[in-house]
């Protein structure tokens, strides 16, 4: 069937309007395109970045099926509380990586032992109108931690682990560090869990 003077007059407008773009534009891709090419080319990026990435312990065969024991850690400071809440937080963080079993028992395969050597806090912002008063303090812990296999009496963990966390002084210093410290016990054991289960030991 010929087509109708209507449908010519309008395939001769679409070839005009095709004819008036530059040439450069014409039979461009997306492949042409600069943003498309800094697309592929930041998914090629991030490909290759994930490709290394590996979830959980580095070595799982000599964390399967182990269980863990998290002795009472000495304290080398004059803070009190220190202990208990470094205890609790280590043992917690261990339960909920779920990488070891926790024993409770004293005859764990991994022994856990440490003593807390550094208690300190450092002024981190200040009153505007005041500048010696301190407004924030940083309070860093520092905790030696090792731990030994048991069986063997191979030491497998043998370093000084750090927490930290942000205390805003308010009227009462003490009393916001005593809030801050289950804060500051937790990030300590976070630490030291990413050690004892994600290590290349």
């Amino acid at each position: 069937m010929a087509p109708t003077r209507v449908q010519f007059l309008e395939g001769s407008l679409s070839m005009n309007r095709r004819a008036a773009l530059p040439p450069e534009i014409l039979g461009r891709s997306c492949w042409n395109s600069r943003p498309c090419l800094f697309l592929v080319a930041g998914l090629a990026l991030g490909l290759c970045g994930c490709a290394g990435y590996r979830l959980g312990p580095a070595n799982p065969g000599l964390t399967r099926g182990k269980t863990v024991q998290v002795n009472f850690f000495g304290n080398k400071t004059l803070e009190p509380r220190l202990v208990e809440a470094v205890n609790h937080a280590l043992r917690k963080s261990l339960q909920q990586d779920g990488t070891y079993k926790l024993n409770t028992r004293g005859d764990g395969d991994i022994i856990v032992n440490g003593a807390i050597l550094r208690y300190e806090r450092q002024g981190v912002s200040f009153q505007p109108k005041d500048i010696l008063t301190v407004r924030d303090y940083q309070v860093t812990l520092m905790v030696k931690i090792t731990a030994t296999e048991r069986a063997t009496g191979k030491v497998v963990l043998d370093r000084e682990v750090t927490g930290r966390t942000t205390v805003r002084v308010g009227s009462d210093l003490p009393s916001a560090e005593r809030q801050a410290l289950p804060l500051l016990a937790d990030d300590l054991a976070r630490n030291a869990t990413t050690l004892l289960t994600e290590g290349t030991w």
